[in-house]
């Protein structure tokens, strides 16, 4: 008997999975498990997976559901992993809790760089391993080397067709081929969710819907930055003429926000709902089909644009490209795809007619050359891509992309100014910087 085991810590994440299940993505199996994870800072205080609206209509394609959290408790999902001496005993262990016996087992994880998906597969030494992605950083690349044990037995990434045209650029190193889950099968599953959000307030509709991301937490902004850039959202959706807004906080975000936020717009005017149940954007799309979709870098701002032809938005990606640190971030990509790709909410023609940024194929060299100026020691062979990228694109506008500090590191065009470039090529200036860094040896000794 075989046993597939599938880690989730989102909805969005099952849902993805259930698709994939749809189609067929999966081999058969004679049992299906889904192992669910609650991430969140503090668990006990944030609903997990199992307990959110529409997970009952997911949970039909598994025969069984039990939890990670409990099964490695009182430790932290994320910051648990099994000492290697004590591998074999966990495997055991966990095969004697789910009943597993010494069946074959077969993996599928999300966010295979980290706890608890690194833990699982550690523990599973045998098992193959499909990873998932359900958001936009499966098109940025690994952002940790992975041990061989674990990334040689990839088989595959699941992802969703984000952005036609641009090709996930995760596990490359280790030769894992993508694989997309059918946009039709995707959208049949939410489908399954669109009346699950029923206990939420009554909604306008074809208002325009504001995204939290809560970025804070991940100590990109701070908590006054996020604040500010939830209002710039309100003040950009009401001059596009948009008097009825959906406000969608982070489940995790602090309520004052939402005060603030309702403060403002009774000073503006504006007719503000904020909703404080948590539901997919995605069940929001087919609820009340907002006319302008606002937020950060949220991967609902792709689902709206590409799946459901939705009018779209970005807010602070521009602060975000410069304060996040260090460069090698995980959400590097993510933010430069959505400035690259999507109208800022300040231009009002782009917004109105929709107007894309790049093309895929220009899309594609940016993403190469980012990943590559990120980890570059883990993707050699994006040396030349990033050096044609940044010899012939390298302007005003694609600079914000990259650090100069970071280019000069890896010896990348426009590590020099352009009206210096001549220096490294200047025999007299190389022969006085030898000179110069003779004497400074010499004064050391």
């Amino acid at each position: 008997m075989t046993t597939q085991i599938f880690l989730a810590s989102t909805l969005y994440g099952t849902a993805t999975l259930a698709a994939a299940l749809d189609s067929d993505c999966f081999g058969p199996a004679d049992r299906r498990v889904l192992l669910v994870c609650n991430n969140a800072a503090t668990p006990e205080t944030s609903p997990g997976l199992d307990e959110m609206p529409g997970f009952a209509r997911l949970r039909e394609r598994f025969d069984d559901v039990v939890s990670w959290n409990e099964t490695i408790s009182p430790f932290h999902p994320g910051g648990w992993s099994p000492r290697m001496d004590d591998v074999p005993l966990w495997e055991r262990h966990l095969r004697l809790l789910w009943g597993l016996g010494d069946d074959p087992v077969e993996l599928a994880v999300e966010s295979i760089q980290v706890n608890p998906a690194l833990g699982v597969c550690q523990i599973f030494t045998g098992a193959p391993v499909t990873v998932y992605a359900d958001g936009l950083m499966s098109y940025g690349p690994t952002r940790n080397k992975i041990d061989p044990l674990v990334g040689t037995r990839i088989d595959r990434l699941l992802h969703l067709d984000l952005v036609p045209g641009l090709t996930p650029l995760l596990l490359t190193e280790f030769g894992v081929r993508p694989e997309i889950v059918p946009t039709d099968a995707f959208l049949k599953v939410l489908g399954e969710l669109a009346d699950t959000g029923d206990a939420s307030p009554a909604l306008p509709e074809e208002p325009a819907l504001l995204l939290g991301q809560y970025l804070s937490a991940l100590g990109i902004l701070t908590a006054d930055e996020e604040e500010d850039l939830h209002l710039r959202m309100l003040r950009g959706a009401l001059d596009a003429g948009h008097t009825r807004v959906v406000f969608k906080p982070h489940p995790s975000a602090p309520a004052r926000w939402s005060r603030r936020l309702e403060k403002e717009a009774e000073r503006l005017g504006a007719d503000l709902t904020v909703l404080d149940s948590p539901v997919l954007a995605e069940v929001l799309y087919q609820r009340i089909r907002p006319a302008l979709v606002v937020g950060c870098f949220s991967t609902a701002l792709l689902t709206a644009a590409t799946f459901y032809g939705i009018p779209v938005a970005r807010v602070g990606t521009a602060l975000l490209l410069e304060r996040l640190t260090p460069y090698e971030n995980s959400n590097r990509v993510p933010v430069t795809i959505v400035d690259a790709l999507l109208p800022d909410l300040a231009d009002r023609a782009a917004v109105d007619g929709q107007r894309r940024g790049m093309d895929a194929a220009r899309l594609t060299e940016l993403v190469r050359a980012v990943g590559y100026a990120m980890q570059a020691k883990i993707y050699p062979d994006l040396r030349p891509a990033a050096e044609r990228f940044l010899s012939a694109r390298l302007d005003q506008r694609t600079w914000r992309y990259f650090k100069r500090k970071r280019l000069t590191s890896l010896a990348l065009p426009g590590a020099v100014p352009a009206q210096l470039a001549f220096i490294p090529r200047n025999a007299t200036v190389r022969r006085v910087a030898r000179r110069a860094r003779s004497l400074g040896r010499g004064v050391r000794r």
